[in-house]
Parts: C-alpha cells; structure tokens; sequence
C-alpha cells in the first residue's frame, strides 16, 4: 500500500513497490518546508516541469543519493547536464520501472529554469500517473483545469488525486473541484497553496465542496502522511 507524505507547496514523497519517489522537491528556500534536501533519501525523483518551486532541489537530491531523475525529455536533459542521472519521457508515454509505472499527461502551464541569461525552456509540463502496489496515484502538476482530465479517470481507476489549488498560477477552488468530478478518485489532496501569499486557498471550502460530490478530500499538514 503507497505510502503519501506531503513536502510542503507540490512536493511528496511516495513510498511503495520497494522504492521511495519524491515528486517536485522544493525544499531550500520554501518557507514552509519543514524537511532540508538532505533530509530526503529517494531512489527516483520526478519533476513535472523546469519552474524553480517544482525543479527545486530535485539536482542535487539526485546526485546525493545515485537517485533518477523522471521527467520531459527536454528537463530531463537540462538535469542529466547538471549531473544527475535522468530518464526522459513525453505526454503519452509510460514506462514501467522496478518500483511500477509512470505515465506522462498533459498540463497547462509553463516550462522554464531562470538563469543568467534569462529563461531557459525546458519543454511541456506535465503530470504524472504513478501505478504502484495495485493503485494509481495522480499528481497534476501545475496545471489549469481541462476537459481531458475526465480521459485521466475514465483510463485510470484514480485511488488518489493530488490536485493545485491555489489559484493565479494554476486552478482555484472551484476549478480543482470541478477536476474532482472529471477525475473521480477515490480521494483528492490538495496542494500548492499557501506558499506565497498570492496563492492563499481556503481548504475548508475546497474539502466541503468535494465532499458535497460525495466524494473524500484529505488536507495533509507538511510532514503528515498517508496510506493509500
């Protein structure tokens, strides 16, 4: 049974099928992280898209523990060149590892590392659906609501939907409930919120208006965790 913990904006840690994944590891320099990227002991590390609190500390988490990095083609790239092991894939694709499968979806959002001569483009973002131990695990990336997300569940037996809701850079509220009738998982954790001020979220109205669907969400505090 998947082991969920949450790392603070969009980052989590996976647990199960005999390895341990951390997805979007902003850690250094995210003010309510309550981990350090030396902290975190992952045998793989993804990474939805090249913006600095998705990308975050996945580079040196990677090299520190021999760890590969999962993401597009083109931020797998930018990371192998950092020094750090990758494996690149694409919206569509799967690939099965030892631990089980990840497929790539589509996202609607940007894609882009800032550097010393300004933005490098690191691809499409995406998101992941992570089948481990019998259940399938979404997280959305950064991503604004669209109607393909009712494909995402109809595809894939959702037990757990991570989902933004934060509003000005991805969904809101509202938006991220409406995802929750696309996708219809077993449950839905909200995340990336909070973090900065322009991203403030109610979860109080998130968790009743999911809940009005008959449907569970889980409001995880950083550091707590659950079985899926």
């Amino acid at each position: 049974m998947p082991k969920l913990t949450y790392l603070g904006h969009a980052g989590f840690l996976i647990e199960g099928g005999g390895s341990t994944l951390v997805i979007d590891p902003f850690l250094e320099g995210n003010p309510l992280a309550s981990a350090a990227p030396a902290d975190i002991h992952a045998d793989y590390v993804l990474v939805t898209h090249g913006h600095p609190d998705h990308l975050g500390d996945a580079v040196p988490i990677a090299k520190a523990n021999g760890a590969i990095i999962i993401a597009p083609f083109e931020l797998a790239t930018y990371c192998e060149g950092k020094g750090a092991q990758a494996h690149p894939m694409h919206i569509g694709g799967g690939f099965d590892f030892p631990f089980g499968r990840v497929k790539l979806t589509i996202a609607h959002h940007g894609s882009a590392v800032p550097g010393d001569r300004g933005m490098e483009y690191t691809g499409s973002p995406c998101g992941f659906v992570v089948s481990m131990d019998g259940k399938n695990i979404y997280h959305a990336g950064d991503t604004g609501l669209f109607l393909d997300m009712k494909l995402i569940g109809e595809l894939n037996k959702l037990d757990a939907a991570i989902l933004p809701v934060g509003d000005n850079f991805t969904m809101g509220v509202d938006d991220a409930v409406k995802a929750v009738e696309f996708l219809n998982p077993g449950i839905t954790i909200p995340m990336h919120y909070d973090t900065f001020d322009v991203i403030k979220a109610d979860l109080d109205d998130f968790r009743r208006k999911v809940e009005a669907l008959k449907k569970d969400a889980v409001v995880l505090k950083v550091g707590e965790s659950i079985e899926v």
